[in-house]
């Protein structure tokens, strides 16, 4: 394959998995000798460690239009092979750009979530004007086929220009293979990772581990957000709060995973929920609710338990279990290679050669 000119944009590299993800696919991009930019609106720290040296970054001037404008010129000076981008304000904002300079056949856009989990104004218009964007880009990606199909029925996006591509999964150098005597040695933890909110339904969460009969179990949340007083609050009102460390936002989770005995989602929608294919990485059981992404990680159940949304009593019945019989880890870790990196990176690269072919 030639080597290529790659323009990644996004608002920001904050602490989210939408984030994440454009950071390792960037990185492996320059990895395999392409020029990568990584443009942005504000620089922030969270997710920065993932991106390698190689990749040039460029922060945009201040201000949604003058962001535009300060992305039209970068493509019109660079003349990037493919632009990509993610996320419904960033999606907006790119194809603006490259309607001015004409290098909208050039770009793809990605969709990271259903529309009703990004209620910002311009992440809302740029989300609703999904049948033109679509119609206009190179290619858009759904990071699911639960997302890919709300796109074209609800939302009326092109078929023929949306595919799905999985989200790559973040592996630790340092990862070492898990066993099941291991996973059984581990004490009775309780593992949560993500944002708090609404979406993720912690309330379900913390009323279904209340209802947890196994000896010593605890539970631990590694996130943060706006939610958190108000979860702390409800710990407390449940009589849970000496069982429940609220670990705050971990730029790399992984050592919360090597201690952990079983990942709990409990999530009202989820894309396609990055937590579970790292927790499968890890080898960890997973208990998560019947949720797009969830279910088609986990093939609907064959390398997880899943239960209704919203049922806490489900949830603790099945936490119960794995607690006490957390199982061979060795398929769950082979399922998550299907979410390796090297699978995704192939697949956008594959992607992007066809936008190039008909630019």
């Amino acid at each position: 394959m030639h080597a290529r000119k790659y323009l990644f944009y996004m608002h920001a590299l904050a602490g989210g998995g939408a984030e994440r993800v454009w950071a390792l696919l960037a990185s492996e991009f320059a990895r395999r000798g392409h020029d990568v930019t990584f443009a942005v609106d504000f620089h922030s720290p969270e997710n920065m460690d993932f991106l390698d040296a190689r990749v040039r970054v460029v922060t945009l001037p201040s201000g949604h239009f003058r962001a535009v404008l300060g992305l039209a010129s970068l493509l019109r000076r660079e003349k990037p092979d493919v632009t990509l981008s993610g996320i419904g304000v960033s999606n907006l904002k790119h194809m603006l750009a490259a309607l001015m300079v004409f290098r909208h056949r050039r770009a793809v856009l990605s969709f990271h979530g259903f529309f009703a989990s990004e209620p910002q104004f311009l992440s809302r218009l740029g989300n609703h004007l999904a049948p033109v964007l679509t119609r206009l880009c190179g290619r858009a990606v759904a990071v699911s086929d639960g997302l890919r199909t709300a796109l074209i029925e609800q939302h009326h996006a092109s078929a023929r220009r949306v595919v799905r591509i999985y989200n790559p999964v973040y592996t630790p150098k340092d990862a070492s293979a898990v066993t099941a005597a291991d996973l059984a040695a581990r004490g009775p933890i309780v593992l949560y990772v993500g944002r708090m909110h609404a979406d993720k339904d912690i309330p379900t969460l913390l009323r279904g581990f209340s209802r947890v009969t196994f000896p010593g179990a605890r539970l631990e949340i590694v996130g943060d957000g706006a939610l958190r007083g108000e979860m702390e609050a409800l710990a407390a009102s449940l009589g849970i709060a000496d069982r429940v460390t609220f670990c705050g936002y971990q730029s790399d989770p992984s050592i919360a995973y090597r201690r952990a005995r079983v990942l709990a989602l409990t999530s009202r929608r989820e894309s396609f929920g990055n937590v579970v294919a790292e927790a499968l990485e890890h080898g960890l059981p997973v208990v998560t609710t019947a949720t797009d992404g969830p279910c088609e990680i986990l093939e609907h159940g064959r390398y997880g338990t899943i239960v209704g949304i919203g049922d806490d009593e489900a949830l603790a019945r099945a936490l119960d279990a794995v607690l006490a019989n957390p199982g061979d880890p060795a398929p769950r870790i082979a399922q998550a290679k299907l979410f390796a990196v090297d699978k995704a990176t192939e697949a956008y690269l594959a992607l992007t050669e066809e936008v190039i072919r008909e630019a």
